[in-house]
């Protein structure tokens, strides 16, 4: 080791020379690890910052990410609402609670279920107006028609009890039309008959009087002929007096004739009667001649009963009409009744109904 080297060979000013320079080195190494602690402890704090932020980042994201969570499941929640219970309320609320939904794709799948809620909505009440047109008008077979095709449409599964009920009300007046449409047919069929049979009867009817009328004029000439054979033997009879009886006071009655005029019942007419009474009375000889008394027509015939079947509404009759026979006023009676247009009024009115002579 070389001698100048060893700080105890120096000399006291080499020693003071070195201790400076010792310290100028020790300072600047203390200085440069100060420094280097510095940056070191700048670098920490800078990282700590970034970490923070970073943090921060992490933790609004996570917090937007639940918020954004929960507004879908809101909507989605609304939205069954809005389906099972389509009323305008629950719509607008499913709507709104929409508009909070940021993700572009999950927001326009909802916007398209809202859509076809309020489709839904116009179907069903399609259906519904269509049934009531039918059932105020059950005859009408392009409304049945109209019915079944806007019944058809409901095919949502929140639908399918309205389906049901709409399909059963569709066919209880379908079947009401159809029995009423029987019973007016029957009804039809009914009267053509009682139509036959009553001209029938008029025509026998009237060949019958034609027939009596005939009778009693031959038997009116007959019953004259015989008066005046009477009258005639009655005249015989008075020629037949004895002078020698008048002027003896003594009387002479002639023989009395009387005829009876035959009687003739048919249609209600009383034959004619005729009479007839010769008298010849001695003395003063006088002759009465009675010619016989001619009956006027007795008509004997009587009234048709006739029957009124009626229907009343709230204890107005609005529908009313007369029949020949008691059954086809009860047909009427029935058939008003079961129709479609007294069934509906039946809801809100107070209806009445029955047969009684006209």
């Amino acid at each position: 080791m070389n001698k100048n080297l060893n700080p105890l060979n120096w000399t006291k000013k080499q020693q003071i020379i070195g201790g400076a320079v010792a310290i100028v080195l020790i300072g600047g190494a203390t200085i440069g690890i100060v420094n280097h602690a510095n940056h070191q402890a700048k670098e920490r704090k800078i990282e700590a910052l970034k970490n923070k932020k970073i943090k921060l980042c992490n933790a609004r994201a996570e917090k937007a990410r639940k918020l954004e969570k929960s507004n879908e499941a809101d909507s989605k929640k609304l939205l069954d609402i809005a389906e099972k219970t389509p009323t305008d309320k629950n719509i607008k609320l499913a709507e709104d609670s929409i508009l909070k939904v940021k993700n572009a794709e999950v927001k326009k799948a909802f916007d398209n279920q809202v859509v076809g809620i309020k489709n839904l909505v116009k179907s069903e009440n399609e259906a519904k107006t269509a049934v009531s047109n039918y059932q105020k008008d059950a005859m009408n077979q392009n409304k049945y028609k109209t019915a079944q095709q806007a019944i058809s449409k409901l095919t949502s599964s929140y639908s399918k009890g309205l389906k049901d009920s709409l399909n059963k009300q569709l066919a209880t007046s379908k079947k009401q039309a159809d029995d009423a449409t029987k019973a007016q047919q029957s009804k039809s069929e009914s009267d053509s008959k009682a139509k036959a049979t009553n001209t029938n009867k008029e025509q026998s009817a009237s060949t019958g009087s034609a027939t009596n009328n005939n009778a009693n004029v031959d038997s009116g000439t007959d019953s004259q002929s015989t008066v005046n054979n009477d009258v005639a033997s009655g005249s015989n009879s008075y020629g037949g007096g004895s002078q020698n009886n008048y002027s003896q006071g003594g009387s002479n009655t002639s023989q009395n004739n009387t005829n009876s005029g035959s009687s003739n019942q048919g249609q209600g007419n009383s034959g004619q009667n005729n009479s007839n009474t010769n008298t010849n009375t001695g003395g003063n000889g006088s002759n009465t001649n009675n010619n016989g008394s001619n009956g006027g027509n007795n008509n004997n015939n009587q009234p048709q009963t006739r029957y009124v079947g009626w229907v009343s509404v709230d204890g107005v009759r609005r529908y009313s009409q007369t029949f020949n026979t008691l059954g086809e006023a009860q047909s009427y009676v029935d058939a008003t009744v079961n129709s479609a247009e007294v069934i509906n009024l039946g809801f809100e009115h107070s209806i009445r109904y029955g047969v009684e002579p006209a």
